[in-house]
């Protein structure tokens, strides 16, 4: 806690006052232009990897980067999407899962989640990505690691067109749906192509998008 009180100071002393006229604009509005979806992981930092400051990007972070599809009682998810769809009016959302991830191992591997109930059950929200790895064999673990990372990617980016909101604003053109992988080691990103449903290196592809 001292760490982060003292960054707080420091940001305080230092950095708001170089940004005041930023943050004064932010107080009382905000607009940003996209929904930004990916996991809770304390190494995958949204605004860092994009370099957005803030007020530009909407953020999501969950266990896994998960989607829970629209249903008769919707919860946090689903109201932060609707919310971000229809009052803020982003036109790109982004789901973002990322290497070595802890909520992916845990499903491609197997482990036991008895002692944590309630993450055992929010990963169930991955069971269509687990179908499509447990189909397919690997050559070692992490290779099947990484493909279910980059599979949950893609059955979250179906399970989110479930939602009204982001229905209607597909079927009107005004909105992109994104789907990305961010690499800890590398710092690199791929990005799902639509078409081919494959993933491909961002940085030579900054066009790509999924919908």
């Amino acid at each position: 806690m001292k760490e982060i009180i003292n960054g707080f100071l420091s940001f305080q002393e230092n950095v708001f006052p170089e940004r005041r006229e930023l943050f004064r604009g932010l107080a009382s509005s905000q607009s940003p232009k996209a929904l930004f979806i990916s996991c809770s992981d304390s190494r995958l930092v949204p605004e860092l990897v994009t370099q957005q400051e803030p007020g530009q990007l909407f953020v999501i972070r969950n266990a896994g980067n998960i989607i829970p599809p629209f249903g008769p009682e919707p919860g946090g998810v689903s109201a932060t999407i609707e919310y971000a769809v229809l009052a803020l009016g982003v036109s790109d959302i982004i789901i973002c899962g990322h290497s070595n991830c802890g909520a992916m191992k845990a499903i491609a591997t197997c482990q036991c989640l008895d002692n944590m109930p309630a993450v055992s059950h929010w990963l169930r929200y991955s069971d269509a990505a687990k179908s499509v790895v447990d189909e397919k064999s690997y050559s070692s673990e992490e290779d099947k690691v990484n493909a279910m990372v980059q599979e949950n990617v893609i059955a979250q980016l179906y399970n989110i067109r479930t939602h009204p909101s982001v229905s209607v604003a597909l079927r009107n053109r005004t909105i992109r749906l994104h789907g990305w992988v961010y690499d800890i080691e590398t710092g690199v990103i791929h990005a799902l192509e639509h078409k081919s449903e494959r993933f491909v290196l961002l940085s030579d592809n900054p066009e790509t998008f999924f919908e």
